[in-house]
């Protein structure tokens, strides 16, 4: 049984016939649209459950692995177009400016391994003729920075620099070359060959 609660006759605010120390509860029953959405839910939830559990359907991991393996077939078309060296398109780079372009790159991206000067740091010194994993010439310079080192902790460049960035910044390392700018030790073995 249900009464009226006489200081609220402008509500009829019910209040239920039983009272706890007191304490009177009243009757706020859910709105209709929030208990329509809360039956929607479960009727929702009941055939997504089936298909889920028992059906056989995708489990997260398999989704992120469709997903992944996806993403890993775009980046495998991607190193093809960037991991030859092409000549014809370092020099048109060269006559649109790379070096400079490939300075601000480098003053982003190299710096903290290489020092401002490329006379090294955690990273080797590009002025001098030692060179530890290429002979020093373009293509090796461009296709290390393409493919970094990464045992040694120089990053997959081409998985941050696009392919004009990657020529520019392989611009300017080469006009470093030579410059025998004083900082870290030589390193590796002394090569002369450049194109």
């Amino acid at each position: 049984m249900t009464t009226e609660n006489p200081e609220n006759n402008d509500r009829a605010v019910k209040l239920l016939d039983h009272e706890y120390d007191g304490i009177k509860e009243l009757d706020h029953p859910l709105p209709g649209w929030w208990l329509a959405t809360f039956y929607i839910t479960i009727l929702f939830g009941i055939p997504y459950f089936i298909y889920h559990i028992w059906a056989g359907a995708p489990t997260l991991k398999d989704e992120f692995n469709e997903q992944m393996g996806k993403i890993n077939a775009v980046k495998a078309e991607l190193a093809k177009a960037v991991d030859k060296f092409d000549q014809q398109f370092y020099q048109e780079q060269i006559n649109a400016g790379a070096v400079a372009k490939g300075a601000i790159l480098y003053q982003d991206n190299c710096v903290a391994c290489h020092l401002e000067k490329g006379e090294g740091d955690i990273g080797p010194n590009l002025t001098d003729d030692t060179w530890i994993h290429v002979d020093g010439t373009t293509p090796q310079v461009y296709e290390l920075i393409v493919k970094g080192v990464e045992e040694n902790g120089m990053p997959v460049w081409s998985e941050t620099l696009n392919k004009e960035e990657l020529y520019q910044v392989s611009a300017y390392v080469m006009t470093l070359i030579g410059t025998n700018i004083p900082g870290k030790e030589p390193q590796g073995d002394i090569k002369t060959l450049r194109d």
